[in-house]
């Protein structure tokens, strides 16, 4: 759960408070597969909609994802499910863990399989993972409306492919990843590298697509990011990241988005992370948000 307030929202500054319950429920058959089903539960505040917790669910319990994953032979890895992304098996090369919905996704929009900046819900998602050696790992996705009328695969639904390459060495990974979302593709470049002393690890990515006009040019978008992170610093994480607040269109001033947090590890169950976040908006009469946090995270 999470208590803050937002400066230049509709809230007005005004102290909310926010809450998400996921139960993460696993089973196997062979000792090597994994069926797997997520309950989810949460307030739905427009305050804090900047949180990773934040949830739609009206305080209602729902099934937020079921899948099932399997090997086949050494190398190779396929998962299938409803309510799942195409992008679950994509090894991203990110090590930044960050609070908000933007920036913890390491730059990524489109290539995460994302069309309006949540997850893919309500569809049948594939993907899998191949095992290439020497440190390169390849990935493939699918999402489909399997649970509706339009079908998969057809000209009357949506469908997302997309595709993944990963190279991680010791102390430092790369990755490329394309997708193709029916009305629109993206490609995104992301890059960390960590080190043996007690500076931070250095996150990046990048990301640039075209979404389709009817009647006009394709608009092409852009969006980027730089995270920074101490892992071992004190009894906690310290966190600190900028970038683009989402695609940003070509033309346009871009919106930004900024974060600090340290989560401090209180026991084995429980963590506390104080933070603050800003979103600059850079449209005429747009304007900027301030957020000051502290977010109380459990797991059991």
């Amino acid at each position: 759960m999470a208590i803050g307030a937002v400066d230049g929202n509709t809230t007005s500054e005004a102290l909310t408070a926010v809450y998400g319950y996921q139960m993460d429920l696993s089973t196997s058959f062979t000792g090597e597969d994994t069926l797997a089903a997520a309950l989810k539960a949460g307030s739905n505040q427009s305050a804090l909609a900047q949180l990773d917790l934040n949830s739609t669910t009206n305080d209602a319990l729902t099934v937020d994802g079921i899948s099932y994953t399997f090997p086949l032979g050494d190398k190779l890895t396929v998962l299938v499910g409803d309510s799942t992304s195409g992008s679950a098996l994509y090894s991203t090369a990110c090590v930044y863990g960050g609070f908000t919905n933007t920036l913890d996704d390491c730059g990524n929009f489109s290539t995460a399989f994302t069309a309006t900046g949540h997850a893919v819900a309500g569809t049948v998602g594939f993907s899998a993972a191949y095992d290439i050696g020497n440190g390169f790992t390849g990935a493939v996705g699918y999402n489909g409306q399997g649970s509706d009328a339009a079908g998969l695969g057809t000209i009357e639904g949506t469908d997302f492919v997309g595709g993944q390459l990963t190279y991680t060495a010791d102390n430092y990974g790369v990755s490329i990843t394309y997708a193709d979302l029916d009305v629109a593709t993206g490609w995104g470049l992301n890059g960390y590298y960590t080190f043996a002393s007690n500076l931070p690890s250095v996150s990046v990515g990048y990301e640039f697509g075209e979404v389709e006009q009817v009647g006009a040019d394709d608009q092409e978008t852009t969006q980027w990011f730089v995270g920074l992170q101490w892992d071992e610093l004190g009894n906690g994480t310290l966190g600190v990241a900028l970038g683009s607040d989402g695609p940003q269109n070509e033309g346009v001033d871009e919106d930004m988005a900024y974060e600090v947090f340290y989560t401090y590890n209180v026991n084995d169950s429980m963590t506390i992370t104080p933070a603050l976040f800003i979103i600059e908006h850079n449209q005429a009469g747009a304007e900027d948000e301030t957020g000051v946090v502290v977010k109380t995270s459990f797991s059991f």
